[in-house]
């Protein structure tokens, strides 16, 4: 399966075993498969895939959202968009590192693949990578995940295959 950065994809209930971060938002065992994640790769490391979680509950993160925006005045770690028409929250404070290895299926509807926009897209991107640097910076409260021992240990089991790219 060829991974596709700005699509959303399924992960495997092995990969959140094998992690074992709590933070980490888990399969649901209704039968669904759920939650579904927006998909970018890493700039660094070729294996490395980031995922985004997206929800519905536009109300609760909206209050969250707010509350952060009055105490910090900026917010990068919450952003809202529509995903086929439907208003949803992507929780960059919940983002994860994981592989291809660990990916079920794309999420599809209708046999379409599901998508954003290209100006969302831009935008989950570059406020997905701010925060990583931030946390890669000691600032690691801004996610609830050890993204950065998570990713070190899937580096380490990938063989560590950097790609050299100007920034």
């Amino acid at each position: 399966m060829k991974i596709e950065e700005g699509k959303f994809y399924f992960i495997k209930d092995e990969f959140f075993t094998y992690i074992q971060d709590k933070e980490l938002c888990e399969n649901k065992t209704t039968g669904n498969k759920r939650p579904c994640f927006y998909c970018f790769r890493d700039n660094t490391y070729d294996e490395i895939l980031w995922f985004l979680p997206i929800s519905s509950k536009v109300e609760k993160y909206q209050k969250i959202y707010n509350e952060k925006m009055l105490k910090y005045k900026n917010v990068d770690n919450i952003v809202f968009g529509y995903v086929e028409g439907e208003k949803r929250v992507f929780l960059i404070q919940n983002m994860f590192p994981t592989m291809q290895k660990y990916i079920i299926s794309k999420y599809v509807r209708q046999d379409r693949d599901v998508i954003v926009n290209e100006e969302l897209k831009r935008e989950l991107e570059r406020k997905a990578t701010k925060i990583l640097k931030l946390v890669e910076k000691g600032y690691k409260n801004l996610v609830f995940p050890d993204i950065l021992s998570i990713r070190e240990k899937l580096i380490q089991d990938s063989g560590r295959k950097k790609i050299n790219i100007l920034t």
